[in-house]
């Protein structure tokens, strides 16, 4: 799969970071909040975003219009472009990624050793309801969040991972994860 045609991160000096560069990924469910996360960190950190939903082929993305969830070829492509992305930003960087499966994540890892996870856990009708907030202007429907919550493997225990509840303030949900990054440091 080709990289999308659209820039998906802003290239930020690092020097602007308070902390060494790192590689992130905000994981969770649809309508968890993973893109709002991602990119109060990212200007909070002065690392570059990269929007998970960017890198999905247009097949990805006209599967989940029409509510057909993905199966884990779908995702195959679409994870090896996340990775690749991820590996190749100079600098810090967040990206906002659903990395459902224990198998999906240990294939970001192994494209970025040390690849950091901010699970954001949210109750089914939470994501429901927030998803159906977004129609019409994102393509995935809610109708697809209970394949996603079936589907999901929790992170809880995995090395690198800081579990939150997702239906926090976004900026208590930012401050849990600059105090995590912090004490690595």
């Amino acid at each position: 799969m080709t990289a999308p045609t659209r820039p998906v991160s802003a290239e930020i000096p690092a020097q602007h970071s308070p902390f060494p560069a790192r590689k992130l990924v905000v994981m969770g469910v649809s309508g968890c909040g993973k893109s709002s996360v991602a990119e109060a960190l990212c200007q909070q950190l002065g690392w570059a975003m990269l929007e998970g939903d960017a890198f999905h082929s247009p097949a990805n993305k006209a599967k989940m219009h029409d509510g057909v969830p993905l199966t884990d070829e779908d995702r195959a492509g679409w994870l090896d472009a996340v990775g690749l992305a991820l590996q190749t930003q100079h600098g810090g960087a967040v990206a906002s990624c659903s990395a459902l499966k224990r198998l999906y994540r240990e294939r970001l890892r192994a494209c970025v050793p040390g690849l950091r996870f901010v699970f954001l856990a949210i109750d089914p009708a939470s994501a429901v309801a927030r998803v159906g907030q977004r129609m019409g202007s994102h393509f995935f429907p809610s109708t697809l969040v209970d394949n996603q919550f079936q589907t999901l493997q929790s992170p809880e225990g995995e090395p690198l991972v800081l579990c939150l509840d997702a239906t926090r303030p976004l900026a208590e949900l930012c401050e849990a994860t600059v105090a995590w990054l912090a004490t690595a440091a």
